[in-house]
């Protein structure tokens, strides 16, 4: 069985979602606008964030760069602080290289073309339809997750969604399905639905618009899409690092933009030997990346020479910061559990 999406009418099926989507559409900020700015940083935000988790972020962000001017001109820590709790950083980098690209390349107005928009930084395929479908009405299908597990459900097709020609194959079915002149609404309507009801895991089959047309639910063979097949292995990794204090104050230092955690702070990675001594405790943190199991490992180390701790942050290129100074700094999230939890620790003693 290849496919048995010839038993469907496309475009009805296409239209009895926009139906649905015309009442039961979430009401969500960002779709109160068609300014592409804030279409393309909402996207950005919610590609890896759940709505309901990243609604206050994509609020403050547009709140403190309220145009792509603002966000280009704007230093690396200010945009990394107020993307702070969002995670995979390299999105909020990759944005202020793009608003840099719009300044340079496109006099500071956000591109209208398709093309144009894939070519700035962190703009894959997805996210250069959504902007293109919602603010410029190109009819251009926004496959996403959601869109592979709808449309594979739907005609209980069993394409590979790992398949390098995935996003062509879905793409032209969508394209099938989409009434003319209502492309933005059509891509917004399959994030709803794929989100809110034809979920991952347990999906509300009986509450979803197309459950009459849906030949993987008729057929009781809704666990069996989408079909996925290629895995990515995550490789281990080990970290160690010195959390090195002296009254309250410790050193930091920015990271590099060649590895994970681009330009985030960390804590020292090696100390001098004698140091050891000074250690009042270790903890050992287990943390996943997309691809990566981390195993991390932290001493905390308390100096007793004030005249120590300075020589050894100047002559290594670290920072030296309080708690309260901190909190204006972005750290990989299990740094920033680790002094969450030892400041709240040390606030009760």
């Amino acid at each position: 069985m290849k496919t048995k999406k010839q038993n469907a009418d496309f475009l009805y099926v296409g239209r009895k979602l926009l139906d649905w989507y015309q009442i039961h559409g979430r009401d969500l900020p960002f779709r109160k606008t068609s300014d592409p700015y804030k279409i393309w940083i909402c996207e950005i935000i919610f590609q890896q964030t759940r709505i309901e988790q990243g609604l206050n972020h994509y609020r403050n962000f547009i709140e403190r760069f309220p145009d792509v001017q603002t966000l280009a001109s704007s230093q690396t820590d200010d945009v990394l602080l107020y993307w702070k709790g969002l995670g995979y950083y390299s999105r909020a980098l990759n944005l202020h290289k793009a608003a840099l690209q719009i300044i340079n390349d496109f006099d500071g107005v956000f591109p209208t073309e398709h093309d144009d928009i894939l070519k700035l930084k962190g703009v894959g395929k997805y996210t250069a339809a959504a902007v293109s479908s919602i603010c410029f009405g190109k009819h251009i299908a926004a496959v996403d997750g959601n869109f592979y597990r709808v449309l594979s459900r739907v005609f209980a097709d069993d394409f590979d969604i790992s398949n390098s020609k995935a996003f062509h194959y879905f793409s032209e079915l969508a394209l099938k399905m989409m009434p003319e002149n209502e492309a933005g609404h059509f891509n917004e309507a399959m994030m709803d639905l794929g989100s809110e009801i034809c979920k991952p895991r347990n999906p509300l089959c009986e509450s979803c618009p197309l459950n009459k047309e849906c030949l993987a639910f008729n057929l009781g063979k809704i666990p069996n899409f989408p079909v996925k097949t290629k895995k990515v292995k995550a490789t281990d990794l080990e970290l160690h690092y010195s959390f090195v204090e002296f009254e309250g104050q410790f050193l930091i230092r920015q990271r590099k933009d060649d590895f994970i955690w681009k330009k985030l702070y960390e804590f020292p990675i090696e100390f001098p030997v004698e140091w050891e001594q000074f250690i009042t405790k270790q903890k050992t943190i287990a943390h996943k990346l997309t691809h990566k199991n981390l195993t991390i490992q932290i001493s905390h180390i308390r100096l007793e020479s004030q005249d120590v701790f300075t020589e050894f942050a100047s002559e290594n290129g670290f920072t030296i910061i309080n708690e309260e100074e901190s909190h204006l700094k972005s750290f990989p999230k299990p740094l920033e559990n680790y002094l969450t939890n030892l400041f709240k620790n040390t606030s009760n003693v």
